[in-house]
Formats: structure tokens, sequence, C-alpha cells
């Protein structure tokens, strides 16, 4: 009967530093829905942003998407987001989607501009970059690497290879095909 009563004392000790650990994880995190204006952007692509992704402006969290569409007519897609109050953004802005590594969630980063006129609540930032498809990139890399511009343009040999090399057409340095400066010249022929 004493064993049961400690078992339950520690599970409930394992608990409730878990639902502890869980809270401070939350609050520090800042994964919070900001209250605020709301903002869209029109992008051409937006691959890896979700509801509830951060928005950001110096790498400070300072808004929330809330939500994606497609505009049936424009086929853009569409970003909800809101951003704090206390932030009025410039007509200028910039917005990109962007990510923090390789493997991490994406973001919208927005780079305010100059402008002396902010945004209204309820409008657009009309200046906006899709995000970059890195697969396309690596396999365009990947491509180049593996010998898919193995021949210069302009036909000519390539100009980092020193001599001549047995799989070229051409030799790099012809030899004359007439008799050389310090040989006589052959009979019947004139000089």
């Amino acid at each position: 009967m004493n064993r049961n009563v400690l078992e339950t004392v520690m599970g409930a000790l394992v608990l409730a530093v878990a639902v502890i650990f869980l809270a401070f994880a939350y609050s520090s995190a800042g994964i919070r829905t900001v209250n605020g204006y709301e903002l869209i952007a029109k992008f051409d692509r937006i691959d890896g942003i979700k509801t509830g992704a951060d928005v950001r402006v110096s790498g400070i969290k300072v808004g929330t998407v809330t939500g994606t569409t497609l505009d049936p007519k424009t086929f853009q897609a569409s970003v909800r987001m809101t951003i704090d109050s206390a932030y009025p953004l410039p007509v200028d802005t910039v917005a990109l989607i962007t990510s923090n590594s390789l493997l991490g969630d994406d973001f919208m980063k927005l780079l305010p501009g100059n402008d002396d006129k902010n945004i209204p609540p309820g409008g657009s930032i009309s200046n906006t970059v899709p995000p970059t498809d890195l697969w396309q990139m690596l396999s365009q890399m990947a491509f180049s690497m593996s010998g898919g511009s193995s021949k210069p343009a302009d036909g000519g040999s390539d100009s980092s290879s020193s001599g001549s090399s047995s799989s070229s057409s051409a030799p790099a340095d012809p030899a004359p095909s007439g008799p050389t400066p310090s040989s006589p010249p052959a009979a019947g022929h004139k000089s």
C-alpha cells in the first residue's frame, strides 16, 4: 500500500514538472497570435509558409500569418497577416518568405522602407519576393557540375588546359607543313 502511494506521488510530480516545462517553452518561444492590424501580401508562390508562421522585422516577431488563399482571377497566393499596432509599416515595405535554416520552418520577413506614408490597416504590401526554390537551385548546380557545360560556347579549346589533349579534334599547336628555317629547302621547292 505504501509503495502505491509513493508511485502516485512520483507520477504526479513528473506530470507537474512536464506542465511547467511546457508552459515555460510556450512563453519563451513567442508562440502567440499577435493582436493588431491586418495586411495582405500577394505572391506568385508561397511554397512553405503556413498559418501561424511568424512575421519578423530585423529578426523580431512583429506579427503572425493568419491565413493563405488563392486568388481565382490572378492565381496569385494571398497571405493575410496580423501586425502589432506598435509597428506601422511604410508603403514601400518589402515582404519575402525565407527560413531560418535548410530544414527550418518558413516565416515572413518584412523589410521596411523609408517612405513617410504608412500602409493603412487592411492594406496590402505591393513589393513581394517569392521564396527561393532550393531543390531547383540544387538540381541546376548538380547539372552544371555533372558536365552539362563541358564544351565552351565558342567551340574553341578550353583555356585552362595546358598542352594538347588526346581527345580534342585538332592539335593545340599544329606542326608547320613546310620546311623549318634551319633545314635546307627540298628539291623542287622555290624559296
